[in-house]
């Protein structure tokens, strides 16, 4: 078991079998993981993208691989009106709400100093990070409330705790990804409805190449990527795994746990050697995602 596998107890209720699942994002990287191993698990998929080619992608992936229904749509996650058509699509397309979503969505951003930002990135990614994980927990929470049973699994990021240099927009969106999850999990308590939430550090997607950062610091979360990122399908199946047994908290790599014990035990230490790598490392070796 891991570090953090006795923050919840372990229920063993299998939810990721036979699933009706709503999965955003779901056209490339962990969200295409997720509609994939929802899919070997006996379920049905809605995948939703915000590039419909590749939503369509995916559901052709699953209807050949494992002949199963799955269904794609267009949806931009920032704009409510777009999840709340997801939410109309799926119970038509589920013959009622679905009993598991995934608000996998999100963007890369980073490389600049807070000051430096600028209002429109703030804007761009918090719409998509944030906002849209947001909007599928308070479209979504009800419907699966009413039926006193489902889960919901929020996509944040080590970042939402670690708290790099360089990194503003990006850390506080998954920040603010976590907060919500663990006030969501503490209401729908003894609801029947589950709640995780994933905090990976690197995983291979195309996060940096579709994202807003810089050359240099891109070049490098490549190369971490390359060398040491997990595979989104080993992401996918630790978080459905580990969804099925009741965890609040995925952090399916090693650094990721140990940077959340690092901070939590030392938290002054920690800042100040973020500090101190920020002042000495040379620009261009600064990650940016």
């Amino acid at each position: 078991m891991g570090i953090l596998d006795s923050v919840l107890p372990v229920f063993g209720e299998r939810r990721t079998r036979n699933a009706k699942a709503v999965v955003t994002g779901a056209g490339s990287g962990i969200g295409r993981a997720f509609a994939l191993e929802i899919a070997a698990r006996g379920g049905e998929v809605l995948c939703a993208d915000i590039d419909k080619d590749r939503a369509d992608e995916t559901v052709a992936l699953i209807e050949r691989t494992y002949g199963r229904s799955a269904y794609s749509m267009f949806c931009d996650v920032s704009r409510r009106a777009d999840v709340e058509a997801l939410a109309d699509h799926a119970e038509l397309a589920f013959d009622g709400p679905p009993t598991l979503v995934i608000n996998n969505a999100g963007v890369g951003i980073g490389g600049k100093p807070v000051g430096d930002i600028g209002f429109d990135d703030w804007e761009w990614a918090l719409g998509i990070n944030l906002w849209g994980v947001v909007h599928g927990c308070e479209i979504f929470a009800p419907q699966l409330r009413a039926a006193g049973r489902g889960g919901i699994i929020n996509v944040a990021s080590a970042a939402g705790f670690a708290a790099a240099p360089g990194m503003a927009v990006y850390n506080v969106s998954k920040a603010g990804v976590m907060s919500l999850s663990e006030t969501l999990a503490a209401e729908l308590s003894g609801s029947g409805v589950a709640v995780t939430v994933l905090c990976p550090t690197f995983v291979k997607t195309n996060v940096v190449r579709d994202g807003r950062i810089g050359s240099a610091s891109a070049r490098l979360a490549d190369e971490l990527m390359r060398w040491t990122g997990f595979a989104p399908e080993r992401v996918a199946r630790t978080t459905l795994d580990a969804h099925d047994h009741g965890r609040l908290y995925v952090l399916p790599q090693l650094d990721a746990h140990a940077v959340w014990l690092l901070k939590r035990q030392f938290p002054a230490l920690y800042t100040h050697a973020l500090g101190v790598l920020n002042r000495v490392l040379p620009q261009s070796e600064k990650i940016g995602v």
